[in-house]
């Protein structure tokens, strides 16, 4: 997958790119190396201004301080540490006064229980952290288990994706993309489930398998199609079977088919380089990019994945539409995430018109990579880093089929 920049602001997931491994795996606290500074600071600022105080007014008690910072910042041992060294510091300071002027056995009792509690606060915090570590770990894997990596030139396709989670912490959505190469040619297949939260992910899951299997074996893409439409029927079925109907569930979808050979158009023809299968199941409207231009791909007829049984019949599967695409033309396939984007104002994000504007300014925009990089950071600013909803913005190309692998 091509890089398409580093992570959003926001801290939600930026590129989706090839295997890097667990995104987390050392404590919170490990970049901490100077956090014994601050209550070492403040443990010796409390000794030196209560040795420099009138007997009247002692400041050495609040040396208790010193642990309860200590565990907000350190390791259980650091903690320990400053506990003891509080302690002892305590002893020698409040020792070299006239006994008169001593603070004695309940402020020693004090800065004692203190260090105590503070070795224990940090053992829960660590504890804390290392579970918050674990579900983000957790919620990583599912995120590449979902919307597994893509090698460059997969499928013979440049590609370039990037997705952001409305939710930052839990990094995965109802959003779904993938590209499935076969004996039949490259399927891509990009969409969005309704709703939110793990309902939605299993949906999104349940789709991307079928597709995966169905993209490889099927030779047409309209049984491809209908393999989606059924499983999704299965997966409402099954969540209402064990008691989790999550009412009216369905997904919209849009489904391509580059194939291994030229397809001829509609009149018999063969017309630009290839002619791409679409099956649009409800999905926003999807654009063709090049330095040309931008155009859009014809509108779906059909009803969202789920939904077909609302027709008389059931058979309320979308057509195959086929559009030729120049080997030169980006796709660009969005989810609502970027269409709905709102300013402060609430205009919805004008993705057409700002796409045209980059590329007529810039042909190198119509690159994938760079493609991807824009609309992103184009929904970001709109939307002032605010996502209403899941974003998914998803380019594919032809790859160049002389080099054998994607273009640089």
């Amino acid at each position: 997958m091509k890089p398409v920049g580093p992570m959003d602001p926001m801290g939600r997931v930026g590129t989706v790119g090839a295997d890097e491994g667990p995104a987390f795996s050392a404590p919170l606290s490990a970049g901490r190396g100077a956090g014994w500074v601050p209550p070492l600071v403040l443990l010796v600022m409390i000794a030196v201004l209560d040795w420099n105080t009138t007997g009247e007014f002692r400041i050495i008690s609040w040396i208790v301080l010193v642990p309860g910072i200590a565990a907000a910042l350190c390791r259980v041992a650091g903690t320990v540490v400053f506990a003891v060294l509080s302690l002892g510091t305590y002893v020698f300071v409040d020792g070299a006064w006239p006994h008169q002027y001593q603070t004695g056995l309940p402020d020693f009792i004090l800065v004692a229980l203190g260090g105590v509690l503070a070795v224990l606060a940090c053992v829960v915090r660590l504890r804390g952290e290392r579970r918050m570590l674990h579900m983000r770990d957790v919620a990583e894997t599912t995120r590449r288990t979902v919307l597994r990596p893509l090698p460059p030139g997969w499928g013979g396709l440049d590609h370039a994706a990037v997705y952001l989670a409305a939710d930052a912490v839990a990094r995965v959505g109802g959003d779904f993309y993938d590209i499935q190469p076969g004996p039949h040619g490259t399927r891509v297949l990009i969409g969005d489930v309704q709703g939110k939260g793990l309902g939605a992910v299993e949906a999104a899951a349940a789709l991307l398998g079928t597709f995966r299997e169905a993209a490889y074996h099927e030779p047409a893409l309209a049984a491809v199609a209908e393999r989606l439409e059924v499983r999704m029927l299965r997966h409402i079925r099954y969540r209402a079977a064990v008691g989790r109907d999550d009412g009216d569930r369905f997904a919209t979808a849009v489904l391509i088919g580059f194939p291994r050979e030229r397809v001829p158009g509609p009149g018999g023809e063969v017309v630009g380089e290839i002619v791409v299968e679409v099956v649009n199941f409800g999905h926003e409207p999807s654009l063709i990019v090049s330095s040309d231009g931008v155009r859009s791909l014809p509108p779906g007829d059909g009803l969202p994945l789920g939904l077909s049984e609302l027709t008389s019949g059931g058979g309320g599967l979308p057509s195959v539409a086929l559009v030729p695409l120049g080997g030169a033309e980006t796709l660009l396939l969005v989810t609502d995430g970027v269409t709905e984007a709102r300013d402060a104002d609430g205009t919805f994000f004008p993705l057409r018109e700002r796409v045209t504007d980059a590329v007529t300014a810039d042909p190198r925009t119509a690159d994938p990579g760079r493609l991807v990089a824009f609309v992103r950071d184009g929904t970001l600013r709109h939307s002032g880093g605010r996502l209403a909803d899941d974003t998914t913005v998803f380019a594919v190309r032809a790859a160049d089929p002389g080099s054998g692998t994607s273009r640089p």
